[in-house]
């Protein structure tokens, strides 16, 4: 049987396309992913039966609007776009494709580590403007403590390479045991205000709930040491972003490596836009061809396994 899946950025890996075009699938693409008026008028319009939900919200207005929608498959891990509650309404499931793109996101949590703790950015747009700077307020990060939020698939990656390092690593997780941290060559600590005080380097690697406060505020911000290094590539939603700016203003941080918004794409009036000590990529940590293929190929079973059983 085929289907209508609507796909919400411009495009899809091959490894995901090939198998709807097996299926005779009809598909829908958003061109533009700043087009959230297209996004209302496919879901509204026409009879959709799944999405392959990327970067894009997808609200309760939307999910409201579309009668035949069975299931969200997530083209990553991440659902914090995803408004959970309307879709538990509809009793559309919410699918998701958890290991596909661990590698890679492990791996770009340690570049944006390495360069923000170094300001390889602020060197190579430096040496391009035509100037030669040695800069000197680089962070050795072999001997630093690096606390982790969260402890799944990246937050173990990022784990074993910091150690690697020679790093000590804090973790904060809930679901994380003494005995499971002590295994893995971790400290476990029992909340996050008590990681942050000894976090030189903070990675955030856990999920944000949709509507919930940022767990990254001006208070909790001024609990890391005074020149600490942030990083991000879990969710946005997570940092207050205009007290992130002031704290890399005021030097209570010293670096800042980002790669996922509050708003996606990143205003162009945003503060982090204008500060040197802050790294900025376009939320691409998952990104690589070897991660978008497993994640296309993923969240596409998913939607045509589900569509098969409840049709």
């Amino acid at each position: 049987m085929s289907y209508t899946i609507l796909i919400t950025a411009p495009a899809l890996a091959p490894a995901g396309r090939q198998l709807l075009e097996a299926r005779g699938c009809e598909t829908i693409y958003i061109q533009d992913q700043a087009d959230v008026k297209r996004l209302e008028e496919c879901l509204s319009n026409r009879r959709i039966d799944a999405v392959i939900s990327r970067t894009m919200q997808l609200t309760s207005t939307m999910i409201d609007s579309c009668s035949t929608l069975k299931v969200i498959s997530k083209h990553g891990v991440g659902v914090s776009n995803i408004d959970l509650e309307a879709a538990r309404g509809h009793g559309i499931a919410v699918l998701s494709t958890p290991g596909a793109n661990t590698q890679s996101v492990v791996e770009f949590s340690i570049g944006l580590m390495l360069a923000s703790a170094r300001f390889i950015a602020f060197c190579d747009s430096s040496m391009k403007s035509g100037k030669w700077e040695r800069i000197d307020k680089g962070i050795q990060l072999a001997g630093r403590t690096l606390g982790l939020v969260g402890f799944g698939q990246i937050g173990r990656g990022v784990a074993r390479i910091a150690n690697a390092m020679g790093m000590q690593v804090l973790v904060f997780d809930p679901a994380l045991s003494d005995a499971q941290a002590n295994n893995l060559g971790v400290e476990r600590i029992s909340s996050i205000d008590k990681l942050l005080p000894r976090s030189q380097v903070l990675s955030l690697h856990c999920p944000a709930k949709h509507g919930a406060p940022p767990l990254l505020d001006a208070s909790r911000l001024a609990l890391l040491p005074r020149g600490a290094v942030v990083i991000n590539t879990a969710r946005g939603e997570l940092i207050d972003e205009q007290a992130l700016a002031a704290a890399l203003r005021s030097g209570q941080l010293a670096a800042a490596g980002l790669d996922t918004f509050v708003c996606e794409p990143l205003p162009a009036d945003s503060p982090l836009r204008q500060l040197e000590n802050v790294l900025i990529t376009p939320h691409v940590a998952g990104s690589t061809p070897d991660a978008l293929a497993a994640m296309a190929e993923g969240a596409v079973r998913n939607a045509l396994e589900y569509l098969d059983q409840h049709p």
